[in-house]
């Protein structure tokens, strides 16, 4: 799954493809259809006990479905006298058998599923066999697009302990399958919120699949949750940035916020195409944090993200490094007017983003941490930069408590920040 950004006209984020394929195949077609093996172990019980009248109707449906070509149309037109004539436990399992056999080599579905249901009514499926049977008749109702009625089956699957073929992602796929994406996001979210909570691994493709529906649908709160949750267990090149690409274009954010993500993103060495580059350089501004700046244009330019002959280009990374040198040359008088006692949060904050920006994370911590006892600040934001400048020190653990204090619109961009400060942190400890 690769999630892109595209470019920003006039402020506003625009949409992105997303092209995703269901991990689980989509609808379920008849190849895919498991048959439950009905005769397999033959074990020492009771022989069955056939009615006379089952045995009547039975045997002339039996010759029908010997003879080749099968009339079909003939078979299915005795099924309902078979079922008539079943008296007992027994004729109903064994009519139940051959109708699903039968209907199920047609790819007659809704007549497969009544079958199937009459040998799960009947009792008689071995303890064995339970899931594997409630999983087929889930999948019965599924291609007969009978979805409410197939969630109880692949959810009795999962109950009787039934694990091939995930049926509690089938759960989900049943209302994402009728239009009910909410629904489907909120059953999957529970069970992988109730996997975490008990330490087990969750399947990857659960996550993935929820990105894709949270996304497709526009439902951003559930797509920005499943993009963390995909990128806090599945780290990697293709989930952060997923991850960033996601809130990018969801978020609705402003510069300040898009350069805090953005950086998240280069950090994470995610940054996949020259338009988030591009990006990066509008929202830093070389008017502001040419240092920066530079540093993004040369990180482009190395990888190949970026033209260096693109006037646009060229021409701000020359205004930006002209700028950097005059920055630096009076660091010393602005770092002596951020220290002073009467200093505005203003000139103190400028103090902060400058080091940072020029990549003197330690000297702008104690900025930040001045600014946050400051009227006047924009709390969120120094609190996302302050953890910005402690992970860049490789203090992970105050950074991640750092950003877990961050709160409103910005709490998406510093969990994100988070969750990579805590992979970090169990990176360096191994």
């Amino acid at each position: 799954m690769i999630f892109t950004r595209l470019a920003r006209k006039n402020g506003a984020a625009s949409t992105f493809a997303l092209a995703i394929a269901l991990a689980t195949g989509g609808m379920i077609g008849a190849a895919a259809l498991e048959a439950p093996a009905v005769a397999q172990k033959k074990k020492k019980e009771s022989k069955p006990k056939y009615s006379k009248a089952f045995i009547a109707a039975y045997q002339p449906l039996e010759v029908v479905a010997t003879t080749e070509p099968v009339d079909y149309a003939s078979l299915k037109s005795g099924f309902q006298g078979l079922i008539a004539a079943s008296e007992n436990v027994d004729d109903r399992y064994a009519a139940g058998s051959f109708i699903y056999a039968n209907a199920a080599k047609q790819q007659d579905f809704p007549t497969a599923l009544k079958g199937m249901e009459m040998m799960l009514e009947s009792g008689k499926v071995p303890a064995e066999n339970v899931g594997q049977f409630n999983f087929v008749a889930g999948q019965l109702a599924y291609n007969a697009e009978q979805y409410a009625k197939a969630r109880p089956y692949f959810q009795a699957s999962a109950d009787a302990g039934y694990t091939d073929n995930d049926p509690l992602l089938f759960v989900a796929e049943s209302y994402f399958a009728e239009s009910q994406p909410q629904q489907g996001l909120t059953y999957l979210g529970e069970l992988i919120s109730a996997k975490l909570a008990a330490g087990e691994k969750v399947d990857e493709a659960w996550l993935k699949r929820g990105l894709a529906q949270a996304y497709n649908n526009n439902i951003n709160t559930e797509a920005n949750k499943y993009a963390a949750w995909y990128a806090s267990e599945y780290p990697g090149e293709s989930s952060w940035g997923d991850a960033i690409a996601v809130l990018l274009n969801t978020g609705g954010y402003e510069n300040p916020e898009i350069l805090d993500l953005l950086r998240l993103g280069q950090r994470a060495s995610v940054l996949r195409d020259s338009k988030l580059y591009l990006e990066y350089v509008d929202a830093a501004d070389y008017r502001r944090l040419p240092a920066e700046v530079v540093t993004i244009i040369d990180g482009g330019y190395a990888k190949g993200m970026l033209d260096k002959t693109d006037p646009y280009v060229t021409d701000t990374r020359k205004q930006a490094a002209e700028r950097t040198a005059r920055d630096r040359a009076d660091m010393d008088g602005l770092i002596a007017d951020a220290n002073a006692s009467g200093a505005s949060i203003n000139t103190v904050l400028a103090a902060a983003d400058t080091l940072l920006a020029m990549g003197r994370p330690a000297d702008a911590e104690p900025f930040y941490t001045k600014a946050l006892s400051m009227s006047g600040a924009d709390r969120q934001m120094v609190q996302t930069r302050l953890g910005i400048a402690q992970f860049d020190q490789g203090k992970f653990a105050e950074a991640e408590a750092t950003f877990q204090k961050v709160e409103g619109p910005r709490a998406p961009i510093a969990n994100l920040w988070a969750i990579y400060a805590t992979q970090q942190d169990g990176s360096a400890a191994m």
